[in-house]
């Protein structure tokens, strides 16, 4: 063994990703459910890579493990067996308090429902993984308008949810998603709850963030949505059945 080849085998797996620029990291990761007494293999050995600046997204039919995957990924669930490393930390290993940590500061979420207070104006609703961070008000207020401002909606903080447009609730969602500067942005069937020409400006806006740097995870079932990211991920029985870039 090289004396370089000796060095890298001696930093720890989860630096060594880090270091060569990788988000995301599975290996043969699974996840099974008991139902009836019949164990299903919702996700059945998943490799998968992204990395820094990377936007991606995942299809498969329904059944196919996509929101398992998604769930496990965003460290909403955690996996029966196989390894997942987040921005170089074993997210697999860890307990719900560690898990709950690394999400508010490693991923922003975009639903399809938005899932914003509706008393609540933009600004606040933007703000709200910075309480959870506990990052002090006039900072908090500073980093939310910012972060309006990159989706266009500064015009718009101090309206509530029921004075915005659909495109601009989710804009507002995203801006949310994006003020703890996170390692991942992780999509849900973003334009499920919008209409065509509306979906059409959110994705959109998810290109204009990815080139400006942000690496972007995209769950959907529509194929036009998909063929905006630059890879897809094709899922079929928990298993990656193809990985392509976009053509």
């Amino acid at each position: 063994m090289t004396r370089t080849a000796a060095l890298l085998e001696s930093i720890p797996r989860g630096e060594q990703l880090k270091r060569d620029g990788v988000i995301i990291r599975t290996w043969d990761l699974r996840k099974t459910y008991v139902m009836g007494g019949q164990e299903i293999h919702a996700v059945a050995g998943i490799d998968l890579e992204i990395k820094r600046g990377e936007y991606v997204a995942i299809m498969g039919p329904s059944g196919s493990g996509k929101s398992t995957l998604m769930n496990i990924i965003g460290c909403l669930d955690t996996p029966t067996a196989g390894e997942y490393y987040l921005n170089g930390n074993l997210a697999s290993d860890m307990k719900d308090d560690a898990l709950a940590r690394i999400r508010n500061q490693e991923i922003g979420f975009v639903f399809q429902t938005f899932n914003l207070l509706a008393r609540t104006d933009a600004l606040h609703n933007v703000e709200l993984p910075l309480v959870y961070a506990g990052i002090p008000r006039k900072e908090r207020e500073a980093k939310a308008t910012i972060a309006l401002r990159a989706v266009d909606l500064e015009q718009r903080i101090h309206h509530k949810p029921n004075e915005l447009s659909g495109g601009q609730r989710q804009r507002v969602a995203i801006a949310r998603a994006l003020v703890n500067n996170p390692s991942l942005l992780l999509a849900d069937e973003p334009t499920g709850a919008l209409d065509t020409a509306t979906g059409n400006e959110i994705m959109a806006l998810f290109q204009r963030l990815n080139e400006q740097g942000n690496t972007i995870l995209l769950v959907t079932h529509e194929h036009d949505i998909a063929m905006r990211a630059k890879r897809i991920v094709y899922l079929r029985d928990g298993l990656v059945e193809r990985d392509e870039p976009v053509k």
